[in-house]
């Protein structure tokens, strides 16, 4: 029985364990790729570039409020001036001309325009003739309004927030494609290590064999080609020995490099079950998916950025306008509280305008391109939705089919080690041939290894729906990280 197998083997295991020796389930081989391995740490890098630039979008609608000046503004140099008589003399100057202004501006996504305030103070010192003179805005606002164009704002506005939800739900998928990832790995290793049992068990028993075919040679009751073939067949599993000890090494390697496993102790694998209770059915995985996964945000903001981009290309054609409207006070004087005191108002209204009046058509064409690649992109979202819904169809059907032949496998193992089982106890007892003996020898090897290639198939078929539907089915909960 295969379990009874692999138990022995764990058993063997035992006795050689000591502090060098490390020993894993795949949850824990998982659980230490997901926060040690490089693609995790790659992961959090992205996961917190996506959120600072959300932290910017963020601002862009956030008043911003800004101080600026000149402290000093000193000046000493000759300055040319134009004469009564149309001669030019160079005068001296030396002069101080600092200042200091505060703006607040506010934009608004609902129109595009801006909203803003300002505050000025200007200080002209003359030191060569001893005089000091102010000049300021106690206060000032006005407004900025884009007339017939394009609001980049109001889009903004919409698709920013797809595309944080998206990069959070990525994050979440990283995290699972690690687990499909590294799960390979461990079955890589796993396989290795079981292998490497079977070499050194076929080993032994063969030269146990060989040993039992001598004294039957020598009493005459079997062959020299028996013999031989016994001899080669203990050189082979010899050979295999060193095989499988060198892909051990190999995938130990690799593992130990994904998962960023630390040390020289000895990694020793545990044999995981199979998930009990677990049933999925295709229209399940399809609801989450359709709820959890970025593709599912991506079909939705594909569709908004390529509106977005008709929008945009009628909005940057024909006629252009911008409407800029101010209203404050301002003063000037030889204090600095003369600025403050009584200030004169000033206004000023204007409109900006651009038409174009020949453009041969490129406005027009500009337009219908992107009409055109908006429709593209709605045909191609559709067809991605079907390649997604097919994507998990298949991968339910495929993990439904790896659940029953599982149980397949095992039950042939238990088969497969019976069988060579006895087949050792009829070749001592020499009522069964060398070459059945091989064949039973043959078929119990393909059966543990068909086991440990169908338990690989299994979990990661199990991996690959938490992948694609960001749901565990263990739980009966969303998947989510910190």
């Amino acid at each position: 029985m295969i379990m009874y197998c692999f138990n022995v083997w764990g058993s063997s295991l035992e006795l050689k364990n000591s502090a060098d020796t490390l020993k894993l389930t795949l949850n824990e081989v998982v659980e230490k790729a997901k926060a040690n391995s490089i693609a995790a740490k790659q992961a959090i890098t992205v996961k917190e570039t996506k959120y600072w630039e959300w932290r910017t979008f963020k601002s862009n609608y956030q008043p911003q409020l800004a101080l600026s000046g000149i402290l000093p503004g000193y000046n000493k140099t000759y300055s040319q001036v134009l004469q009564p008589n149309g001669t030019v003399a160079f005068q001296p100057i030396r002069n101080d001309n600092s200042s200091l202004t505060l703006d607040f501006s506010q934009s608004l996504a609902a129109t595009g325009g801006t909203i803003y305030g300002t505050t000025q103070l200007q200080r002209f010192t003359d030191f060569d003739r001893d005089n000091v003179l102010y000049n300021g805005t106690p206060y000032g606002i006005g407004y900025i309004q884009p007339l017939l164009q394009f609001n980049s704002l109001k889009w903004d506005k919409r698709i920013a927030p797809l595309k944080y939800n998206e990069s959070k739900q990525a994050y979440i998928e990283s995290q699972e494609q690690i687990s499909v990832t590294v799960t390979g790995y461990f079955f890589d290793l796993l396989l290795a290590q079981v292998n490497l049992h079977i070499a050194e068990t076929n080993y032994t028993n063969t030269g146990n064999i060989l040993k039992i075919a001598n004294t039957k040679f020598e009493l005459g009751k079997i062959s020299k080609n028996e013999i031989l073939q016994l001899q080669l067949e203990q050189v082979n599993a010899k050979k295999a020995v060193g095989t499988a000890k060198r892909e051990m090494e190999i995938a130990t390697l690799n593992l130990r490099s994904y998962a960023g496993i630390e040390g020289d102790d000895r990694i020793v694998l545990t044999m995981p079950d199979a998930v009990k209770g677990v049933e999925v059915s295709s229209e399940r995985v399809l609801r989450e998916a359709f709820e959890n996964r970025s593709d599912a945000i991506a079909f939705v903001r594909r569709i908004a950025e390529a509106k977005r981009d008709v929008a945009k290309a009628k909005g940057e054609n024909g006629l252009i306008a911008t409407l800029k409207a101010n209203l404050g006070f301002s003063s000037a004087g030889s204090k600095i509280l003369d600025v403050y005191r009584s200030p004169k108002s000033q206004q000023s209204v204007e409109l900006q305008l651009a038409i174009p009046v020949l453009d041969w058509g490129r406005s027009k064409s500009r337009t219908k391109t992107a009409e055109a690649n908006q429709q593209f992109t709605i045909y191609e979202v559709e067809q991605d939705k079907q390649t997604f819904k097919q994507q998990i169809v298949t991968q339910v059907t495929l993990f439904n089919m790896m659940k029953e032949q599982l149980e397949l496998t095992a039950q042939a193992d238990r088969i497969a080690s019976e069988k060579y089982q006895i087949a050792s106890e009829r070749y001592v007892l020499g009522n069964l041939s060398i070459t059945d003996l091989s064949i039973a020898f043959q078929e119990s090897d393909r059966a543990k290894r068909d086991y440990v290639a169908s338990l690989r198939d299994f979990w990661g078929a199990y991996y690959q729906l938490r992948y694609l539907s960001l749901y565990d089915f263990e739980k009966n909960e969303k998947i989510t990280y910190k």
